[in-house]
């Protein structure tokens, strides 16, 4: 991680920036490393809620102070708790009279901390509670929950804690109904990689890179496991199975997938889809969900899982709005959405068709398939190396919208090429979508047996135009267009021979051409501006163009045969 302050530094210079960004809600309180609310303070009579813990978990602790949530948040060196003092003056700056709640994780010098500032305030007059959070599953047994430590389930603690303090609840209420959300909540977390201190030049740990630790803190501590690097899908189990035998019964819950600093949000979108088919599944709604981050871990690579199970109160309580710098919600439940079947789900569900589109098109998948590494390949060499994923995500598509639509060729054509661009995207997947819907069109209106090799020419001559049309390439260009330009005008001057023999004598000179295409340089697409790298290495569309037309050459063969 790259800061600009060091270990001793940072503290006081993340503090300065995120009150001068956020002035209008925050305010600093005078000689101490604390915020309070701006609005005037805690109105008189109400209940102030009190967070904290080491900097490095933004937007816990400071970013979560605002109406509906924490009235003022402490916060000490990197993963170091507050000192005694910094927590009481913050709380007294908080404190309008009707006592304080102190929340915050369950690790011993938090505990130790607040605890000599909640001694000092009640010498004082000053009365509080402290809730502390221990929803770390992996952290303790359950039978011994007080040995839990409190990580991302942190935010749902305090957001509940916030909430009733704001309707008005005593303290005693308040303090009753944040204990009742800390028993309810369940988190269960893994890293993929560690994270950098201010000023530190290693990382604070490792982690293999084919490898995750299962049950990491937010600190670094050690995981009760260490397993292979798992896909969206089986992370989301590793997390859900973690999580449901610990949950308490309930129908409702809070379902919050926590980044802890450095994993992307849509990597964390993918995730979550999984986990909230698992929840249903397991007969859980969740009325509320939350996606993003919320308890981080500096620039830790990793996602947690955290539960919250509601019963009306907490339902009650986590719908009210909240407005802070880290947080903002009206409060309202999650519209349930039915989720959308995958491509891949869709393939499953449909049965092969007997049509010639789908047998041709399931060919060429099946060659696209085993050859996808080695597209990704070639195309990583002066590209982004995803050609070989979006050939396979638009001929899987294609493939699905020709089996639902083969009444004609043209029609499953026209079909598969509107797919294949949907599904693959980018480039590529507007270009051999145009192949494809465009060869449909000049077949118009003829039956499979009807098709000529003529009629075939004619109907690839009129494709490649619109391709050229679109795609403003031209032969040389080292583009998938110098293996289809010679397929087209092989085809062309075979136009009177058999379909089949024409096809596959037009396949074979798409093959030669794409693999001489190593000896050009690109002039169009992202890999022009790295023109030298691909020098000795064929275009990966020119060789996904020659797959596909080789696949469908064999199946013809064997079709007609």
């Amino acid at each position: 991680m790259t800061t600009l302050g060091t270990a001793d530094t940072f503290k006081r210079q993340w503090l300065d920036g995120f009150v001068t960004a956020y002035g209008r809600t925050v305010r600093k309180v005078p000689d101490a490393y604390g915020v309070i609310r701006r609005e005037g303070g805690t109105r008189p009579g109400k209940v102030a809620v009190v967070i904290g813990g080491g900097c490095g978990h933004y937007p816990a602790f400071a970013g979560l102070v605002g109406p509906g949530l924490a009235d003022g948040a402490v916060v000490g060196d990197v993963f170091t708790s507050p000192s005694a003092e910094q927590v009481y003056r913050t709380a007294r700056a908080a404190d309008t009279g009707a006592g304080v709640l102190f929340g915050f994780g369950n690790y011993q010098g938090d505990v130790l901390h607040f605890g000599l500032a909640a001694r000092r305030l009640a010498a004082e007059g000053v009365k509080s509670r402290t809730i502390l959070v221990t929803d770390d599953i992996a952290s303790g047994p359950a039978a011994e929950p007080e040995r839990r430590r409190g990580v991302a389930g942190d935010f749902l603690v305090f957001r509940i804690a916030g909430a009733a303090a704001e309707r008005g609840d005593d303290l005693e209420s308040v303090h009753a109904v944040a204990e009742k959300a800390n028993a309810r909540t369940r988190t269960f977390g893994v890293a993929f990689g560690g994270c950098t201190l201010p000023g530190a030049a290693e990382p604070l740990f490792t982690v293999a890179d084919r490898e995750m630790e299962v049950g990491l803190g937010i600190h670094g501590e050690p995981g009760v496991r260490t397993v292979g690097r798992l896909s969206a899908a089986e992370l989301a189990d590793e997390l859900v199975d973690g999580l449901l035998p610990e949950l308490p019964a309930g129908g409702r819950v809070v379902a919050l997938l926590n980044g802890l600093g450095r994993t992307k949000y849509e990597e964390m979108f993918v995730t979550y889809t999984r986990v909230h088919e698992r929840l249903a599944e397991a007969g859980l709604s969740p009325v509320h969900t939350e996606v993003g981050e919320f308890v981080t871990s500096l620039d830790m690579a990793g996602v947690s899982l955290s539960i919250l199970v509601l019963d009306d109160e907490l339902a009650e309580l986590y719908a009210a709005p909240c407005d802070t710098p880290g947080y903002r919600t009206t409060g309202a439940e999650l519209s349930q959405v039915p989720l959308e079947s995958t491509v891949d789900e869709l393939l499953a569900e449909t049965e092969p068709g007997t049509g010639l589109v789908d047998r041709v098109l399931t060919a060429a998948l099946r060659s696209i398939e085993e050859n996808e590494a080695e597209l990704g390949r070639l195309d990583a060499v002066a590209a982004d190396g995803d050609h070989g994923l979006g050939m396979t995500r638009g001929m899987r598509a294609a493939v699905v919208a020709a089996r639902r639509n083969e009444r004609t060729v043209s029609e499953a054509l026209l079909a598969a090429g509107t797919a294949f661009a949907d599904a693959a995207g980018g480039a590529s997947g507007a270009l051999y979508g145009v192949l494809l819907a465009e060869t449909g069109a000049g077949l118009r209106a003829l039956a499979a047996e009807e098709i000529t090799t003529a009629a075939l020419a004619d109907a690839v001559d009129g494709a490649v135009r619109a391709f050229t049309e679109l795609g403003k390439a031209e032969p040389g260009d080292k583009t998938m267009l110098d293996a289809i330009e010679p397929f087209r005008a092989e085809l062309r001057e075979r136009a009177g021979a058999d379909v089949v023999e024409a096809w596959r004598k037009a396949a074979r000179a798409a093959v030669t051409a794409a693999e001489n295409t190593a000896h050009l340089l690109p002039a169009k697409g992202r890999a022009a501006r790295l023109a030298q790298r691909s020098k000795g290495h064929p275009d990966p569309g020119a060789v996904s163009f020659s797959l596909l037309v080789t696949a469908v050459g064999e199946e013809l063969g064997r079709s007609v045969g």
